[in-house]
């Protein structure tokens, strides 16, 4: 990747992105992708940066990850309109089922680009569904674009991928589905389980059968500031040096940060920034394929545009 000079940074937006998102009073709502976007433009990263249009996936794509009855369910509860996807968190609305298919083919497309080598990283802002599972949504999210990414970039012949996490919510979705492959490396530095949603990612949680052992869960306490953060970072780099990755999907989440509504930890953009840096230095230093960057969680707008145009900043400058 340190090799292809002239390319830049990739960010995808655009109105069908934006789309992705519950309404008015809703904390996952649409205005989250143009905070993000006004903030890069007023830290001067917009012309840094290439601006790339969202792609739709088709149900093939989505097949990848998700079982057809549950892509038939979605289907059928969006275009009734009414109830809820899953227990209460994710409402059925006209529409949300096509708008969960451009996250995902933003997300597969950002991966494309970068393993072809059109850009050298590369961004989304909306993206980073984590909670989704296979046969379910949860947790605001309806279809998992990260699960749908890691099987793509495997059918383009990515052995070992590392998917790192540092949203305050567990990446339950990615790690149940992956939990027994050893080749989906797995490191996950989230608010502890026991007090936020969705009660998952113990440090036992390595993996199971013969994936025990390759997975990597560090749970924080409410309150946790920077400096637990990168404590826990250290250990992140450990595990990828050990077994150093083809491909990074990073899911940078911005709840994390303080003062967001749906957790307690205290972190502040440098954390973000610090993990994007040093994950774009590891990347080139082991000939890394590619590093693409995901926005994922944050309900406090001044925080996510803030932290990931400090994401965006360190995919650049490395």
């Amino acid at each position: 990747m340190a090799q292809i000079a002239e390319a830049r940074v990739g960010v995808f937006g655009g109105a069908a992105l934006a789309a992705y998102g519950f309404g008015r009073g809703h904390p996952f709502n649409a205005d989250r992708h143009d905070a993000f976007f006004q903030a890069l433009e007023l830290a001067g990263l917009a012309t840094r940066t290439r601006r790339l249009a969202p792609v739709r996936a088709d149900r093939a794509m989505l097949e990848l990850f998700h079982t057809p009855r549950y892509l038939d369910f979605v289907a059928t509860r969006c275009a009734a309109g009414v109830g809820y996807l899953d227990d209460g968190d994710t409402p059925a609305q006209r529409g949300l089922d096509a708008a969960a298919a451009v996250v995902v083919g933003t997300t597969v497309e950002a991966c494309r680009r970068v393993l072809d080598r059109e850009i050298a990283r590369s961004f989304c802002p909306v993206g980073g569904l984590h909670h989704g599972a296979r046969d379910a949504a949860a947790g605001f999210c309806v279809y998992n674009d990260c699960g749908v990414a890691i099987e793509w970039l495997r059918r383009q012949g990515v052995g070992r991928i590392a998917y790192v996490d540092i949203d305050a919510h567990h990446g339950d979705g990615v790690y149940d589905a992956f939990a027994d492959d050893p080749e989906l490396l797995f490191a996950d530095i989230h608010q502890d389980g026991r007090t936020i949603y969705p009660g998952s990612g113990d440090a036992d949680d390595t993996g199971r059968g013969r994936a025990r052992g390759t997975k990597l869960n560090l749970p924080l306490p409410p309150g946790a500031d920077d400096a637990a953060f990168l404590v826990a970072w250290q250990e992140v780099e450990r595990y990828l040096e050990a077994t150093p990755p083809e491909f990074i999907l990073m899911q940078c989440g911005a709840d994390s940060i303080a003062g967001d509504p749906l957790a307690q930890l205290r972190l502040t953009p440098a954390s973000h920034a610090h993990a994007a840096r040093r994950l774009t230095r590891l990347a080139a230093r082991r000939g890394c394929r590619g590093l693409v960057a995901v926005g994922g969680g944050g309900y406090q707008r001044d925080n996510l545009a803030a932290t990931w145009v400090g994401v965006v900043r360190a995919l650049l400058e490395g």
